[in-house]
């Protein structure tokens, strides 16, 4: 039996988008067999904009027709997660707040009038929560929910983020990136192309490379 005669949910992914990372961590943490196909942002595919077109990723398609187009809603579905009060506050937190700032801080140039680095010291109002809440434990779905965009932050200017005092975070970054689930979900892929191969993600750890 061939992997497309499973009829498998098909996932479209952009590597480094923290929104379809996160999509992707949860889906390796369930081990939620499906369809990989990467795109490229400024060519993407026909299919994926008939059945999505806001364009975003990740979008996931089930075989009953189904398109689940949030990340969040992803992780929903993958992990059957169902967010607590807290939960869901971290993550509107993380979403809003966080993203707002990371974006103009590694961004600038998109934006009118935007200092970077007020912007920077805004989000490390919300890391210095983080710190202090991850010191009490996170859940796994809400830790995948949250690390994606850190590290975004943390990889913009490594140097100044190494400097700073967090009792929790710099581990807690430094485990999720040497984590085996991290690795299975940052494997390489070329852009998916009609009538390509069907590439099945989660891969084995053995064909995971970064």
């Amino acid at each position: 039996m061939t992997m497309a005669s499973l009829n498998l949910p098909i996932l479209y992914s952009f590597r480094r988008c923290p929104y379809a990372m996160r999509a992707r961590m949860s889906i390796v943490r369930s081990n939620y067999l499906c369809e990989h196909r990467e795109v490229i942002l400024r060519d993407r595919p026909g299919h994926m904009m008939e059945i999505s077109p806001k364009g975003t990723v990740p979008v996931l398609l089930l075989p009953d027709g189904t398109v689940i187009e949030e990340s969040l809603e992803i992780m929903q579905h993958v992990l059957a997660w169902e967010l607590d009060a807290m939960e869901a506050s971290w993550v509107d937190r993380n979403d809003n707040e966080f993203k707002f700032h990371l974006d103009r801080y590694k961004y600038p140039n998109r934006y009118d009038d935007v200092d970077s680095l007020a912007h920077r010291a805004l989000a490390k109002s919300y890391l210095d929560d983080l710190d202090d809440i991850l010191g009490s434990g996170i859940s796994t779905a809400l830790n995948d929910a949250l690390f994606p965009f850190v590290r975004q932050f943390a990889n913009h200017d490594r140097q100044w983020f190494d400097e700073q005092s967090w009792t929790n975070i710099h581990d807690w970054l430094a485990q999720n990136l040497d984590s085996s689930e991290f690795l299975l979900c940052m494997k390489k892929y070329p852009q998916w192309h009609v009538g390509d191969d069907v590439v099945q993600f989660p891969p084995t750890e053995q064909s995971a490379s970064v």
